[in-house]
């Protein structure tokens, strides 16, 4: 069979790969259709090549431009939406409604927008003036960048449509999507909407690129690369770190998502207030989506007694009722099993599931483990192994202190939670975990599980290593996540007419605040 087409320099044309693939069902275990190539060295160098050359011509543009294609794009999709869902529910058995139309759909419309209107009043290039030493500076775009989507969101963090190419759009950077293998077909649909936008609003040859699989060693290349300005990469801690050991030697920034366990800890206040309650939310967040989400809770602690007693039985009744959904597809389900076995060898034991449950589809019994404070503080590491799906690890804690010093062994996370007394009877509690909590996550949650992550000015979906690579930086929340995708532009007593206009004395935009002479103020410069 032929295999689809790469966009490559503004084309569609067949690639010169010798090797392909084919994705696979994950709810029938069936290979379908279509058949994709892995991209060679060569064919990745000339889109590397090509992305130099738009960055050339837009490096000069204004935010609207940008902001015209964001939109135009976002306009392009919704003319192909049934397509893209149908595409991506044969790709990931994800539904249809509510979770990829009604859902992650949504969600990829609105970043796309929402970059566009960052785009347009350049709200994220943080301009500075110091009108003494006639000294200005300003974020603006860093080049060409390499987006890796996850297998987990095929819209919402997809290589071409999602959170990190929105942002490195917006912030003005040519992009090369490397597809991922679970879902090429979305991909390619989003990609053929992404070329339409680009001819529609003028955008050079080479702009957007796609190609779907590259070796591993050239995928190292590629982020490595000169030419190359940034990359974007969502997936598995191993393949991360591999990519920015490469980035890292070539001297090129990488933003990494890898892993997060997500603890939750449920003081005893809360669990005698509200236990049933807490069951009901942690059961379904957990379970949500077979459990295939990066906020995910995946480890719950609590104190030993008759309380979480209870608790622990009720979640296992709730696992043990609910059907276990589909998992994206056999590597997953291979992984959820290593993770699993991972923990076990740690000296937690099953309370429920850690079996197979249907062999005509990629899924795995929900599964429910528990272990000791003691034994968590005797192997932190061993414990936070991550087990990517419908699991989780319940921690009994035999005191408030070994709650606090289990808080202090947590390896780095997107996200941490505390439960605790609404009539404050926790506080003392939660002051002292709380403080040791924030300083292993990047969102502290209070109340709510982590599950879902808005699209929020002030969102930070980020936080310390493994969970992504730099704690400084987040993959979701504009204008914040454009900023990983610029340079810091200095101008030292450049004339007026040859500065960016953000830069210029007379402010080019009604809300765009600058730093000038240590003042946030949309006024101009007298």
């Amino acid at each position: 069979m032929t295999a689809q087409p790469v966009l490559i320099n503004g084309k569609w044309r067949a690639s010169s790969g010798a090797d392909s693939f084919q994705a696979t069902n994950p709810a029938t275990k069936e290979q379908l259709s279509e058949v994709y190539p892995v991209s060679p060295w060569s064919e990745i160098e000339e889109a590397l090549t090509a992305a130099a050359t738009a960055f050339k011509t837009v490096r000069s543009f204004s935010g609207s431009r940008f902001a015209d294609f964001l939109e135009a794009y976002a306009a392009e999709i919704e003319l192909r939406i049934d397509e893209i869902v149908e595409a991506a529910h044969q790709e990931t058995a994800y539904p249809i409604s509510p979770r990829l139309k009604d859902g992650e759909m949504v969600r990829t419309l609105d970043q796309l927008r929402q970059a566009a209107n960052s785009a347009r009043s350049e709200t994220w290039t943080l301009p500075t003036i110091d009108t003494k030493t006639n000294i200005r500076s300003m974020l603006g775009p860093i080049g060409p960048v390499a987006v890796f989507g996850p297998n987990n969101f095929p819209l919402a963090f997809n290589s071409i449509s999602g959170g990190d190419f929105a942002a490195a759009i917006a912030a003005g950077n040519p992009v090369i999507a490397k597809g991922h293998s679970s879902h090429p077909r979305t991909t390619q649909l989003f990609a053929e909407a992404a070329q339409n936008a680009c001819e529609t609003t003028g955008m050079p040859d080479g702009f957007i690129q796609l190609i779907y699989r590259t070796s591993h060693e050239d995928g190292a290349k590629l982020v490595s690369h000169p030419l190359l300005g940034a990359s974007g990469y969502t997936g598995s801690r191993h393949a991360g770190l591999v990519l920015k050991e490469a980035a890292d030697k070539g001297g090129n920034p990488i933003y990494l998502e890898l892993s997060s366990i997500n603890p939750v800890f449920i003081l005893p206040g809360a669990l005698t207030e509200r236990s049933a309650e807490i069951v009901d939310e942690f059961s379904a967040s957990c379970l949500m989506g077979t459990g295939q989400f990066c906020t995910n809770p995946g480890l719950v602690v609590v104190k030993a007694g008759e309380q979480a007693e209870s608790f622990i039985a009720a979640v296992a009744e709730k696992f043990s009722n609910a059907p276990a959904g589909t998992l994206l597809g056999e590597g997953v389900e291979r992984s959820l099993r290593a993770g699993i076995v991972a923990i076990q060898r740690t000296g937690a034991h099953i309370v429920t599931g850690n079996q197979p449950v249907d062999g005509d589809r990629c899924c795995y019994a929900n599964t429910l483990l528990r272990a000791t404070g003691k034994s968590f503080l005797e192997d932190p590491a061993g414990h936070q192994s991550e087990a990517f799906g419908n699991a989780s690890l319940i921690v009994v804690a035999e005191t408030d202190e070994e709650m606090l010093r289990i808080a202090e062994h947590l390896e780095g996370n997107l996200t941490g939670c505390i439960y605790s007394a609404t009539d404050n009877s926790d506080d003392a509690l939660y002051d002292k975990i709380g403080e040791e909590l924030l300083q292993h996550v990047g969102r502290l949650l209070n109340d709510k599980m982590p599950t879902g992550v808005a699209v929020s000015r002030a969102m930070n979906h980020g936080g310390p290593y493994p969970a992504t690579g730099h704690p400084g930086f987040t993959a979701v929340g504009i204008p914040a996540s454009l900023r990983r995708f610029g340079t810091l532009d200095c101008y030292d007593n450049v004339r007026e007419h040859r500065l960016p206009t953000a830069l210029q004395n007379n402010n080019p935009h009604d809300d765009l605040y600058r730093d000038i002479d240590g003042t946030m103020t949309i006024d101009d410069i007298a």
